[in-house]
Formats: structure tokens, C-alpha cells, sequence
């Protein structure tokens, strides 16, 4: 009889190789293992494919993913100035809905009824597989090893691996957990779980330290249709190329580095360091740019809603109903987002020092004080009493109010005094 499937998100590392031990001898499952290239730094794929099937995988598919996720998913990032919290652009919250995707598609395929995923019961990363993968076909159950097995630390772990024949890395392990894809590197554990430790040089690996970043500027020139980036200095390239191109220039002048202190999905708050230098350097660009040719209260309104935008793809609801509606107001306001943008990339900043477009806002002969100037300053006055309208009319009220209580607050008084002088 044959056995049921399980596809299995799979990185090579120990939890995911355990899982493929697991899932067959616990679950009695055959495994299908799937492995995501999303422009990680990674070993070899081919020998990543072949460990799996050492192990006894039914099959193993490395999935080259990056156009996807550039084409679907990025872009939309990029159209929303999607910065969690505020502060970093998001990383790992996008390629999870990524991963799922092609891990539902892959079930269908080969009729799998099961998919599974190494993410542990403190992050994140569980809350974006399950809900992306509910999402996308409520019927396919979801099995997590790490939530279910005995092992608590990486050492029994280790030897659980050992007797049962999974394959793991022999070499030291890294005393931090890092996940990578091409719009950045996440950074925890280790020393960086004392929110006061400073950084370890060595944790960083796309960008230079910015005391040793060239000592003159890195001029470029971003060209963007449509609110998608789509050329540097002139030079037109696909998305995944020029993201590239956009990390080791940003890099190379040390811009791209944040520490911060988040507050996660599950309740707990943590410390993190990411490293996305053409993702911050894309995304500042994008907002000047915006600046420039979306009216004022579109501009408004989508900078509210970019947080909210955010903080949903954090929480793992990129299939849902609301994000839904949110990427087609984004999209919607990114129709005329079409021009250029010159930066300078210098020591670990990012400053943008002109932008232009065809649909710019930005008029001249409004804006200057010069002889040029044709702005109606008589129409201002009028302006002026009307805007003030509202308050003036509240302070007026307020003080008669105030006038009032401290007339009949002076004739109580006298009252007062009268009645204790008899």
C-alpha cells in the first residue's frame, strides 16, 4: 500500500534534515522535499538535493524562485515602502507566503496531502507557513516536527540525528541564526539576544564597515516606471539583476545596516539585527520619488496604510482578503510613480540629492519667490479667515464661556462676602 505524501519546506540545515528522519519514521510519510533559491547564500543546491535523497526523500525539487519573488512579491514591497514598524524593510515575512505557494502547488501536483515546515514555536516564521498555506487550500494539513518532538536542545537533537541517519552539517554551527534571500540578511541569537551587546563586526557580510567605505560619494542615478524600479544610471535590467546591482553598490559604501528591537507576532519583543543595503537604498528612493508626483492626500493616506500594509505581511496574511484590497490601492497609486532619482551612497548613508518625472506636482512658478512667481497671494487672506474659520469660532465660544463662569463665580463671591459680613 502506498504511503502518504508530505512535502516538506527543506533548507539542508539540521532542523529541516531531521525532519525528513522524522516525518518517515514518526509519520510513516514519504517525503518531498522542496528547496527555495530566493538569492540566499547557500552551499551547493545540487548536493543539498542529493543529501535529502541520501536520506530517503521520495523526491527532491530545488525551485529556482527569484523571478517570483522579485516580480510578485517585491514589487509590491517596494510600491508600499514596506518597513516594519517603521524601521526595516521586510525579509523573511515575504518569503514565507513565497515558500508556501510553491509548496501548496507542488502538493497538488503529486498529490500530497500533507506539508510541513521546521519553523520553532517561538517565531514568526510558523504563523507565515501555516496561514499562507490555510489560505491558499484549507484542506491540506499542516504537520510541524519541531513542535512535536522530544528533542529540546540542539545537542540531543544532534544525537537523535545521528541514530536515526540524518545527514546534518558537520561543521561548527554558527552561534547565530541568520536567514537570507536577495532583499536581505536577518541577524539573531547569540550575543545579540543582550540588547545591549553591541554588534559583532562579523556579522555582517553584505555591506563594508562605514569607516573603511570610500572617502568620496557614490553618485547613481535609480529610474523607476510605474512605481517599479527598472534602471540604474540609465541602464535598464530585470528586477533581480538590479537589486543586485543595487546591493553591492550600497554595500561597498557601507549603507544598509540596522539593529532594532521589534515586537513580534507571538507576543515577545527581540532584538535583531538586517542587513538590506540595496533594499533601503530602493525604498528611499521610491518614497522621494513619490514626494514628487502623488497629490497630497493620496500621499497621506497611502503613508497611513503603508503601516498597516506592513505590519499584515509581518503577521503572515499575504493572501488575505485584506491585503488584497490593500495592493490594489498601492498599485492603483503607482499608475503615474514614473521618473528618476539621484542618490548619493556614502559611508553608511543614503541621500537623495534630486529627483525628476514627467508627472511631477512640483510647479515652479508656484513654488518660487523669485520674479517667476505666480501664486495669488491676494487669494490668501481669504484663505486664511476660512481655514481659521472653525477655530476661531471654538476659541470665541470658549472664551465667552470662560467670561461667563468667572462673572457668576465674582457674584457668588460677593454674595459670600455679604452674607458673613451680617
Amino acid at each position: 500500500m502506498a504511503k502518504d505524501k508530505v512535502v516538506l519546506a527543506y533548507s539542508g540545515g539540521l532542523d529541516t534534515s531531521c525532519c525528513i528522519r522524522w516525518l518517515q519514521i514518526e509519520k510513516n510519510l514519504d517525503v518531498i522535499a522542496v528547496v527555495g533559491e530566493i538569492g540566499q547564500e547557500h552551499g551547493d543546491l545540487q548536493k543539498i538535493q542529493e543529501k535529502a535523497m541520501k536520506m530517503g526523500a521520495l523526491d527532491c525539487r530545488v525551485v529556482d524562485m527569484r523571478k517570483t519573488f522579485a516580480d510578485d512579491f517585491l514589487t509590491k514591497e517596494i510600491a508600499a515602502n514596506g518597513l516594519y514598524e517603521e524601521k526595516y524593510p521586510l525579509i523573511s515575512a515575504l518569503s514565507r507566503p513565497l515558500l508556501s505557494q510553491y509548496c501548496v502547488q507542488i502538493a497538488h501536483d503529486t498529490g500530497a496531502k500533507y506539508i510541513a515546515h521546521g519553523c520553532t514555536g517561538k517565531g514568526n516564521d510558523q504563523v507565515r507557513f501555516e496561514t499562507s498555506i490555510e489560505m491558499l487550500d484549507p484542506d491540506i494539513q499542516v504537520i510541524v516536527p519541531v513542535r512535536e518532538w522530544d528533542f529540546k536542545t540542539r545537542p540531543e537533537e544532534m544525537e537523535w540525528a545521528q541514530k536515526h541517519g540524518a545527514i546534518v552539517p558537520t561543521t561548527k554551527a554558527s552561534p547565530y541564526s541568520i536567514d537570507e534571500n536577495m532583499f536581505g540578511r536577518s541577524i539573531e541569537c547569540g550575543i545579540l539576544e543582550n540588547p545591549w551587546n553591541e554588534p559583532p563586526k562579523d556579522i555582517w557580510k553584505k555591506t563594508v564597515d562605514p569607516a573603511d567605505a570610500p572617502d568620496t560619494p557614490t553618485t547613481l542615478t535609480l529610474g523607476f516606471k510605474q512605481g517599479i524600479p527598472t534602471a540604474i544610471n540609465g541602464e535598464e535590467m530585470d528586477l533581480v539583476t538590479l537589486i543586485s546591482k543595487m546591493d553591492e553598490i550600497a554595500g561597498e559604501n557601507g549603507y544598509g545596516r540596522l539593529d532594532v528591537v521589534e515586537n513580534r507576532l507571538v507576543g515577545l519583543k527581540s532584538r535583531e539585527c538586517y542587513e538590506a543595503p540595496g533594499a533601503l537604498a530602493i525604498i528611499t528612493a521610491h518614497k522621494a520619488l513619490e514626494d514628487l508626483c502623488l497629490e497630497r492626500e493620496l500621499l497621506h493616506e497611502k503613508s497611513l496604510l503603508e503601516q498597516k500594509w506592513a505590519t499584515n505581511v509581518y503577521n503572515g496574511q499575504w493572501f488575505g482578503p485584506l491585503m488584497q484590497c490593500m495592493n490594489a490601492f498601492i498599485q492603483t497609486s503607482q499608475r503615474y510613480v514614473t521618473g528618476e532619482v539621484r542618490m548619493d551612497l556614502y559611508k553608511g548613508t543614503c541621500t537623495v540629492t534630486g529627483r525628476k518625472s514627467d508627472y511631477s506636482l512640483y510647479d515652479y512658478r508656484l513654488a518660487t519667490y523669485d520674479r517667476e512667481d505666480n501664486f495669488d497671494h491676494d487669494a490668501a487672506a481669504g484663505f486664511c479667515e476660512l481655514y481659521s474659520l472653525p477655530a476661531k469660532t471654538w476659541a470665541a465660544n470658549r472664551r465667552a464661556m470662560r467670561s461667563k463662569t468667572s462673572a457668576k463665580a465674582n457674584t457668588q463671591a460677593k454674595a459670600n462676602a455679604q452674607g458673613l459680613s451680617k
